[in-house]
């Protein structure tokens, strides 16, 4: 028989003579069945290699993370409308829901969502199996999982993400510094996610559907928040728009002018007030060198007349 060893050794004395014979370094190759075997040794100690195992199992099965990232009754036609257009063309489910076992005896569910509501959602609305692949994770792991698949997608929003942010910060890490390490961001990109997830009850209920809520909006608002005087001017006129239904460019606009100071009407010249301190006359421009004056109700002849005198006076000079 032959010795798998020996043959092995051969085949790597031989390589060495080769590429010392090409000038090469000494160092072999990790090309090869060799290499690959070395390769994947690395690979296993730095636990890069992970033993995937996936089923087909039915939705009802499944129950989301309470600690994901999206809110599930969101959830529509609408928003999984690609993935059911997608499930039906395959014919199946090409990409699994990440899942972990549910701990405990006595559930009606045996895993739980950490990536992938919205094939759960879609397998459900199809009526089909779910493909999901079983992970053993730590929450914070999962965390970790779900943000890096879901990060650049559109169709989280910027308000649920700072929600999950924040919840996690309190929950897994002890800084944003640590937190901005894990996640490999910048802290700077973290704290905007951080600060709109403090934004007051009053808005985000002034947004028809929180998809809407934007960071930065977070950052248009600041300002007038870190105010007492203009911040309930911003939370008087956020508490006027519930139930209006606005979509998030008109409630942020709304918001904005509710605490924008008036500006000065430039065409007005001047203006005058009544003894008693009441609005009696203005004076505005009216086309090249004209005038335009109006009278108030309430004020006396003579007032009127020494303000138009003051007037005329000015005009003429």
């Amino acid at each position: 028989m032959v010795n798998p060893n020996s043959t092995l050794a051969e085949a790597t004395k031989k390589s060495l003579k080769e590429r010392r014979e090409k000038g090469e370094g000494a160092k072999p190759s990790t090309q090869g069945i060799l290499g690959r075997r070395l390769d994947s040794t690395r690979e296993i100690n730095k636990g890069q290699r992970v033993r995937k195992v996936q089923y087909m199992v039915s939705p009802a099965k499944c129950r989301l993370w309470e600690k994901h990232n999206r809110q599930y009754d969101l959830l529509n036609e609408t928003r999984c409308g690609d993935l059911i257009e997608g499930f039906k063309s395959a014919g199946k489910q090409e990409f699994p829901a990440i899942v972990r076992q549910v701990e405990g005896e006595g559930s009606e569910y045996e895993y739980e969502v950490i990536c992938g509501a919205r094939r759960h959602w879609t397998a459900t609305y199809l009526g089909w199996d779910l493909l999901v692949e079983v992970r053993e994770l730590t929450d914070e792991e999962a965390f970790r999982l779900a943000d890096i698949e879901n990060r650049d997608r559109e169709d989280i929003s910027d308000y649920e993400r700072a929600v999950d942010y924040k919840n996690a910060l309190n929950e897994y890490y002890t800084s944003q510094k640590q937190m901005a390490e894990r996640l490999e961001v910048s802290i700077d990109w973290l704290s905007r996610f951080l600060a709109l997830a403090d934004l007051p009850d009053e808005i985000v209920k002034a947004y028809r559907d929180i998809t809407e809520i934007k960071v930065r909006h977070y950052r248009d608002l600041a300002p007038a928040l870190k105010r007492s005087n203009t911040k309930k001017k911003l939370l008087e006129a956020a508490l006027e728009l519930h139930d209006k239904s606005l979509d998030g460019k008109q409630v942020i606009a709304a918001l904005k002018a509710a605490t924008e100071k008036p500006r000065p009407n430039k065409s007005v010249l001047a203006s005058f007030e009544t003894s008693s301190g009441a609005k009696m006359m203005s004076v505005s421009r009216k086309g090249k060198g004209g005038l335009s004056i109006a009278i108030e109700p309430g004020a006396s002849k003579q007032e009127v007349r020494k303000a138009l005198e003051k007037v005329l006076e000015k005009h003429y000079q």
